[in-house]
Formats: structure tokens, C-alpha cells, sequence
């Protein structure tokens, strides 16, 4: 899975300290549109490499840049491909990145608006609706985000992030255990080959008590 090439000069936070920043907060508060990702298409960003450096403690902390100064960064970076929208308002590819950029710095209201754009424009693309819905739900719009999963697996019954993500929205939003594990076993028989089901599996066992 490749990692998404951000666009901007070499001054100010780097890419991978963006995906780091993001990957800390994300990681610790509750895993939605992670545990998969390598399933989804190239244009959604991975969390891998930046899982893989994390501080831990104190490092972390100290690391850690305020909602403001994450914005700031991701104003910059989407800068340039704001300037190439423009003039390309229909590019399904700059309205994805410029997601993933909000989505990254945790500016998930304006990276769901872009989600939304690019997905008037292609509908069927599971991956970015999945995208769509984590955003959904960070902004405590848990009914938009199950709505846009549920459509998501019309189009696509089988797609992990879809079926996982909806297993913990449904627990952690609505704490509605017996979706989750509907969601989670159907993740289970239609992805029989799924290289994480040992903590699928888990997880399983866990709402069930």
C-alpha cells in the first residue's frame, strides 16, 4: 500500500508527521477506517508506516500539535491543489486528496465536504465513501456516517472496511452490540481468507460478553 504524496514545499510538517499526528490520536481514541486499510484503493491514506514510528508517553505528548496549527499545516499543503480545482472542479482525484489532507490533520467537517463532492461524481466508490463516513463519525454524525456505509455496501456487500467500520460505529456510537456483531460476522463469511480475523474474531467474543 503506498503511502499519499502530499503536495507543498519542504518547509513547515512534513507528510509523514501529519499521518503520525493523525495516526497517534486516531489509534489511541477508537480504530475506524484503519484496521483494513490495505484493502481500499491507492488513493486512501495508510496509516502503516506512520503506526510503525509512533511515540509512546511523554513523546507523544510533546509531539502533539493543537487543532489549529494542524490546520494552518493543512491549508498549506492543499494550497496548490486548491489552485488546480479551480479550474478543475469535477476532479474526483484533487477532491480526494484535498479529503485526505482534512481528514489527516483531523479537519473532519471540511475533508467530509470534499468526500461528498467527489462522490457526487463517482458514486460507486466505496473506498472514499468509507473515508466519508469516518469523517461523519469524528463529527458526531453518527447516523449520516452508518447511512453512508450501508450505501457504500450496496454497491460493494463484501468490502471490509465497509463491514468493520460499520460493526464499530454501530457499538461505539450507538452501543448497539448485536449490529456490531451482525456487521463483524458477515465481515467474517464473506472475507474468509481476511489476514485479521483473529481480531475480528475477538472483537466478536468481546460484544458478546
Amino acid at each position: 500500500m503506498e503511502n499519499t504524496t502530499m503536495a507543498g514545499g519542504s518547509s513547515g510538517w512534513q507528510t509523514r508527521q501529519v499521518y503520525l499526528m493523525a495516526g497517534v490520536c486516531l489509534f489511541v481514541g477508537l480504530i475506524v477506517g484503519y484496521l483494513f486499510r490495505g484493502s481500499a484503493s491507492t488513493h486512501t491514506p495508510s496509516p502503516t508506516s506512520a503506526q510503525r514510528g509512533m511515540p509512546s508517553g511523554a513523546d507523544s505528548a510533546q509531539a502533539m500539535p493543537s487543532l489549529e496549527q494542524m490546520k494552518a499545516m493543512a491549508d498549506k499543503q492543499a494550497a496548490p491543489l486548491m489552485e488546480q480545482l479551480a479550474s478543475d472542479p469535477n476532479n474526483t482525484d484533487l477532491l480526494n486528496r484535498i479529503g485526505q489532507i482534512n481528514q489527516a490533520t483531523h479537519q473532519f467537517k471540511e475533508a467530509a465536504e470534499y468526500y461528498e463532492r467527489s462522490l457526487k461524481i463517482a458514486p460507486k466508490d466505496v473506498a472514499v465513501r468509507t473515508e466519508l463516513a469516518s469523517c461523519l463519525f469524528y463529527s458526531g454524525e453518527t447516523d449520516r456516517a452508518l447511512a453512508e456505509l450501508e450505501t457504500g455496501l450496496k454497491y460493494a456487500p463484501k468490502d471490509a472496511n465497509s463491514l468493520f467500520n460499520l460493526g464499530m460505529i454501530r457499538l461505539k456510537g450507538k452501543n448497539d452490540k448485536a449490529g456490531a456483531i451482525a456487521a463483524w460476522e458477515e465481515l467474517l463469511k464473506t472475507n474468509p481468507n481476511l489476514d485479521r480475523r483473529p481480531i475480528v474474531e475477538k472483537m466478536i467474543v468481546e460484544a458478546k460478553q
